[in-house]
């Protein structure tokens, strides 16, 4: 066994009293590491605070000068005392779910329903302490909704903007973030350090003891030496480096090895970790769960439960029903130029593959001319085969409206994974891990994939790839405010319509 990455300048060991006490400075945890890490989360907690309270001061200031002429009493400020509690709330719940851990603020992502559902919490909060105190009615309607209705993008972009600042201010070089010890066998270390790049994991790895392979033809007794002799030596390196997380790279395969190294390092001051290959590489959300009495690591959330279906369809159900009605003028009109712009029928029906694989035939504007070849063929930029009015709704989205009326049958949802031929899904679920699982939930009329400009011709199976890679985030991620982004970004966003033909 031999061990690794320690700073050369560390290796000759000094000899005066001055530099041994250097060496040991540069080697053990600073005293000062944990105060920073915590003034680090302190400091995005009193942000999103200000954030909070500033915005309801500007807002109340503003409106009580605009009415009087003249500045308020800090006396008179009721949105003070609100804004206080609301951030109050805020902050004491993301401080108790440790979404001000740096480990956190690092592999946090922006999540607007995580936060609007905190935000709508905080105001349940205020109107319960108001109606318990009677002070309602002395606080301004327009302040208080003002203030709802701006208060959550305040927040955001404060939090935003201090976790961009985090994630630029935290390398391996700054003493805020974990120090690392690796152990495994030379050709997992190897895979590991080959795979990430150690800027970006938010960590520093301090040292790494490599375990010998243990030779199969030598008696159990000789194994069972080597491994404790390699396991005694990691953990005195262990003990001496002090490192804040052990991570354990030996596969899950070998048993016995992964079990005596965890048996070996409980015995050290550190947080231990398995870490499986490169399995976990592939689900960055896995989380263990608990079904039952059974505890099992969850790799893909199961599909939606019935509350969820439920509320989704409402939602499909109602803005379909609505759309209908609003757009059907455009409708017609949209079939009349079809209709004097080439031969044919005004909607083309082609077979689809919907929820758990099930054929339904979506409803499209023909946007192409008829033509007695049945042999299918993906339109492709500048196609002949494309009309002139066809061309105008491609490029606008517009020849996928009939696809309301798929919403309605139950057969599509408004938001999710985009439909493709059958002879598509058959061809790319064969080249492409996990295509199939597009097939989890209703297809959509658009989706997460879509709005980012995914769309049109699939010219190799990477740009495929790349669409079912959304698509899977999509269903991994579900929530109905994630749906409603999407539906905004597929009206107002320019990447919706990019590669429209």
């Amino acid at each position: 066994m031999f061990q690794d990455r320690l700073p050369e300048t560390f290796q000759p060991l000094p000899t005066s009293a001055e530099r041994r006490r250097t060496v040991w400075a540069a080697l053990l945890p600073r005293r000062s590491r944990d105060a920073f890490r915590v003034g680090i989360s302190a400091s995005v907690a009193v942000i999103d605070m200000l954030s909070i309270v500033l915005t309801a001061m500007v807002i109340e200031y503003g409106y009580f000068y605009i009415l009087n002429g003249e500045v308020m009493p800090l006396s008179s400020s009721w949105g003070l005392q609100l804004s206080g509690l609301l951030a109050f709330v805020i902050v004491s719940t993301s401080a108790l779910r440790e979404e001000y851990a740096i480990e956190a603020m690092l592999a946090q992502k922006a999540s607007l329903q995580r936060s609007a559902a905190l935000w709508l919490v905080a105001w349940a909060a205020a109107l319960v302490v108001g109606f318990i105190t009677k002070t309602t009615n002395d606080v301004s309607r327009v302040v208080a909704l003002t203030l709802f209705v701006c208060g959550l993008p305040a927040l955001m972009l404060a939090h935003a903007a201090m976790i961009g600042l985090v994630r630029r201010g935290v390398t391996p070089a700054s003493s805020s973030v974990s120090r690392v010890h690796l152990v495994g066998f030379e050709d997992d270390i190897a895979r590991f350090y080959a795979s990430n790049e150690a800027d970006s994991l938010g960590l520093r790895v301090v040292g790494t003891s490599y375990l010998r392979r243990i030779d199969t033809r030598a008696d159990a007794a000789t194994r069972h030496a080597q491994m404790s002799e390699d396991l005694d030596l990691a953990v005195s390196v262990v003990r001496f480096l002090r490192p804040d997380d052990v991570f354990i790279l030996v596969p899950w395969a070998d048993t016995a090895e992964v079990e005596r190294c965890i048996d070996a390092f409980l015995r050290v001051p550190a947080a231990l970790h398995l870490r499986p290959g490169s399995v976990l590489d592939r689900f960055p959300d896995m989380q263990v769960s608990r079904v039952g009495r059974l505890s099992g690591i969850n790799i893909g959330r199961r599909p939606l439960s019935i509350a969820e279906v439920l509320l989704k369809r409402i939602l499909d159900v109602t803005l379909a029903t609505i759309a209908l009605f609003a757009l059907s003028p455009l409708l017609a009109a949209v079939a009349v130029a079809i209709k004097l712009d080439s031969p044919g029928p005004v909607f083309f029906r082609q077979k689809r593959y919907g929820f758990n694989q099930q054929p339904f035939g979506v409803f499209k504007f023909r946007s192409m001319k008829v033509e007695s070849d049945a042999v299918f063929k993906q339109a492709s930029r500048n196609d002949s085969r494309i009309t002139r009015v066809g061309a105008f709704l491609r490029r606008s989205n517009i020849d996928e409206l009939p696809q309301i009326l798929n919403v309605l049958k139950g057969e599509m949802s408004l938001v999710g994974p985009r439909p493709h031929a059958l002879a598509h899904d058959r061809s790319f679920e064969r080249r492409i891990a996990l295509y199939a699982r597009r097939h989890n939930v209703r297809p959509g009329i658009t989706g997460w994939a879509q709005v980012n400009g995914l769309r049109g011709e699939t010219l190799t199976d990477l740009d495929m790839e790349r669409r079912v890679t959304h698509d899977l985030h999509y269903i991994d991620n579900w929530s109905i405010w994630f749906d409603i982004q999407i539906m905004f970004q597929t009206v107002f966003s320019r990447r919706a319509y990019r590669n429209a033909f």
